[in-house]
């Protein structure tokens, strides 16, 4: 039995955005972030986070020191009682400084592999889950994978293109358009908008 999830990238969403996150004094939870996360785990819909990580393929971190990163910011999730079921991030770039990580893979948003290995691994079922992002390769990877979409502007949600790897890349809108994360999990959960004020 494959069960709905919830698909957020980290960058913009859940974290503030530095643009290039290499130090944990950098990690910053978004206000309210913890707990649009615990209300989606107290709904027992699973939260998973989906990431690119272009700092290992420029060479900033390694793909260890990302996990230790991660390690931090779902820690300080913990603590404010907010569980993540999943992590999946994509080292790669097709233009990568480290010739190691210089590829054209099918993880790196907007394609949708991320989406695709968690749904496989953690027996999701992708058209009854919703990807939150904050950019338009976010919403683009979660219409791939046949997600509802929600685009928050917490983060680069203004970004003017979709860096497509594979030709002309989908339509980018997205079926949601809200100020934050809690806003984007009351869309989730059918909050009624009288109950959002």
């Amino acid at each position: 039995m494959r069960c709905p999830a919830v698909f957020l990238d980290r960058d913009g969403v859940i974290i503030r955005d530095v643009d290039l996150l290499v130090r944990v004094d950098q990690i910053e939870l978004l206000p309210g972030a913890a707990a649009a996360v615990r209300r989606l785990r107290d709904a027992r819909l699973p939260v998973v986070i989906v990431t690119n990580q272009p700092v290992v393929a420029r060479g900033f971190v390694t793909e260890e020191e990302v996990l230790a990163l991660e390690a931090v910011i779902e820690q300080r999730l913990r603590d404010a009682g907010a569980i993540v079921d999943g992590f999946y991030y994509c080292p790669h770039h097709p233009r990568a400084t480290l010739a190691e990580y210089r590829l054209a893979c099918e993880c790196r948003k907007p394609r949708p592999g991320m989406l695709l290995r968690a749904a496989r691994e953690l027996a999701l079922d992708l058209g009854a889950s919703t990807m939150i992002g904050d950019r338009p390769s976010d919403i683009a990877a979660g219409q791939r994978a046949g997600c509802r979409t929600i685009l928050v502007e917490t983060g680069m949600h203004a970004a003017p293109r979709i860096e497509s790897l594979d030709g002309p890349a989908p339509p980018a809108t997205p079926d949601h358009a809200v100020p934050d994360l809690a806003a984007a999990v009351d869309i989730v959960l059918g909050t009624p908008a009288k109950e959002r004020a």
